[in-house]
Parts: C-alpha cells; sequence; structure tokens
C-alpha cells in the first residue's frame, strides 16, 4: 500500500483547511488553495518551493492560524495542483498573482512568504501590479536570485565547471525517487538538511519530497538550472526579510547574503547556524517568528480584514 504524500501525525502534519478554492492562473493552470484560520484575520500566504507541497507549511499553518488567516497554495504540478504545460518563472509569477486575486478581498494586503522556488516566485512578481496591491510585506526562505547550480554544495568537491555539471545532472535527473527508504532518508538529509535534524524532521521531508512527480521534479530542475532573478530582486520593493541555513547545501548562505544586500527594503537576515536548506521544517519556530513580526509590523486590521495599513518599524 503506498504511503501518503505526507505525513499523517505529529507537528508536521498538515491541518485540514477551514475552505478550500481553485485559482486559475493566465494560461489556465489550475491551482490548489487552502485558507486556514478565521476570515478578518491578518493574512499571510505562503509559497512552497521546488518538490513540495502546502504540507512542507505544516508547523507554520499550525501555529499562526488561531491569530492569522494563511493562505497556502500547491504550485503547478506539485501535491493538489494538476501539472501544466508551462514551466517558467512568469509561469511562477502568474501563479502567485491568481492566488492573491483569489484568496484575498480587493486592496487587501497580506505578508507573502517563500520557501526555496517559493521564494524565486515573489521575486518574479516583485513588478506586478496585483503583488504590490496584495504584498504588505515579505520573507525569502532558503533562496536565491540566480547561480543555484554553481553556488550549490551537494557535491563534497571543489568548486568550477566539473562540480556544477555533475550537480545540474544530479538535480535534474529523471530517475525517480522511488519509496521512503532508509537509505534515501539519508540522502534527503545530506542534500537539504542540516547533520542536527531529528528524524521526525527528515521523515516529514522526505514523504513530501518523494510524492513530487518526477516528470514535474525534472522540468522545474530545468528552470531553476538557467535562473537568473537578480534584476527581478531590485524591484522587491516591500519590506523583506531573509532567512537562510549556514549548513544550506542546495542554497548555500551566500545566496541569503547576496538578497540582503541587493533588496532595496531588506529588514533583517536570519542566518541559522546548522541549518540546511529545509528551513520551515529544520526552524519551524524561527519562520514562523519571523512571520509574526513581519505581520505585527506591516499589517493592521480594523477587524474586518480589509482596511490594511502598513505601520513604520521603529529602529
Amino acid at each position: 500500500m503506498r504511503r501518503p504524500p505526507h505525513v499523517v501525525s505529529g507537528a508536521y502534519a498538515p491541518p485540514a483547511a477551514r475552505r478550500e478554492l481553485v485559482a486559475v492562473s493566465a494560461d489556465g493552470a489550475r491551482l490548489h488553495v487552502e485558507v486556514h484560520g478565521a476570515e478578518g484575520a491578518p493574512a499571510v500566504v505562503l509559497a512552497h518551493g521546488w518538490t513540495c507541497s502546502t504540507a512542507f507549511w505544516a508547523a507554520q499553518i499550525r501555529a499562526l492560524t488561531a491569530t492569522h488567516r494563511v493562505v497556502a497554495y500547491d504550485q503547478r504540478g506539485h501535491g493538489r495542483s494538476p501539472a501544466a504545460r508551462t514551466h517558467s518563472t512568469t509561469a511562477l509569477a502568474d501563479d502567485l498573482v491568481a492566488v492573491l486575486e483569489a484568496a484575498l478581498a480587493p486592496g487587501e494586503r497580506a505578508v507573502v512568504a517563500g520557501h526555496s522556488m517559493g521564494g524565486m516566485t515573489i521575486m518574479a512578481a516583485a513588478a506586478r501590479p496585483e503583488f504590490t496591491e496584495h504584498a504588505a510585506a515579505a520573507l525569502l526562505c532558503s533562496t536565491g536570485s540566480s547561480r543555484l547550480v554553481d553556488e550549490a554544495q551537494v557535491l563534497p568537491v571543489r568548486a568550477g565547471r566539473a562540480r556544477t555539471r555533475v550537480t545540474g545532472a544530479v538535480l535534474g535527473a529523471r530517475a525517480p525517487l522511488g519509496p521512503v527508504t532508509p537509505v534515501a532518508r539519508k540522502i534527503l538529509k545530506y542534500a537539504t538538511m542540516g547533520p542536527g535534524s531529528a528524524p521526525d524532521k527528515v521523515e516529514a521531508c522526505a514523504r513530501i519530497v518523494h510524492a513530487c512527480p518526477t516528470g514535474v521534479r525534472h522540468a522545474w530542475s530545468q528552470v531553476l538550472a538557467g535562473l537568473d532573478l537578480d534584476a527581478d530582486v531590485a524591484r522587491l520593493a516591500v519590506p523583506t526579510a531573509v532567512i537562510g541555513g549556514t549548513a544550506d547545501r542546495l542554497t548555500p548562505i551566500v545566496h541569503a547574503r547576496a538578497l540582503a544586500a541587493a533588496l532595496p527594503n531588506c529588514v533583517g537576515l536570519t542566518e541559522l547556524t546548522g541549518m540546511g536548506h529545509m528551513t520551515p521544517i529544520e526552524a519551524p519556530e524561527a519562520v514562523t517568528g519571523a512571520l509574526r513580526e513581519l505581520a505585527e509590523l506591516y499589517l493592521h486590521t480594523t477587524g474586518t480584514g480589509l482596511d490594511t495599513t502598513e505601520k513604520e518599524k521603529t529602529p
């Protein structure tokens, strides 16, 4: 019997959504969207990364829904969103603004957070009018804007053309990942998580990643291999916080530092010692805390959830 695509108990088991909806992107792609928490509460929108799903944000959803309305969606081809023909950063931006328009009221603002490819989604959408209408602040977790394959440290060899070539082949492999076995857990932990990651966190990540269809994983790997969103970072004008793990092999901490330096309105860089690429699961309290702080600083609600204004951050 096939195992569920996520753990079904514990802190990393995704809670049931209060309601679900479908957002339709510019090219007709249909995106599964979940809404958690009370209507009228300050809104947080979550975009997951490559090979993941809404289940990846389970810890943040559980922690925030008592005081916030949390919107999480499956990127095209991931989770419960059907695969689509188009794979590009333009499509990622189209999808995000479609979700914002479907889940938020006109003029309603939210904290928008993205992990890995989800962070790249935010960068790609930065100049869209729909994004600027709805985004009060942003959080970029374990992500980068360019040179992903060049900088990746998945292979323990010296940087150079050979490492880049082999890394690209490994990350873009068409071979299925297969079942979650002890060996598979060790490989995933080495490649994507810090050495001190607890077994329940490794299991949660492995279930999610292994559930991603092989064709979808490969198609998006090609987009990430050629990623260049450096110009888009300069257009991300909303207050933006950056989080990275010092033991991240997929998007090493140099990416987080580069983003913090390039963003026009960076409000903080958090380097999580010993953490890898899967920061929302590896360090759930830190990521949730950053979301809470951004919401407190940059969202204000009168109780309807529709009257939102930016607050100034005190020094």
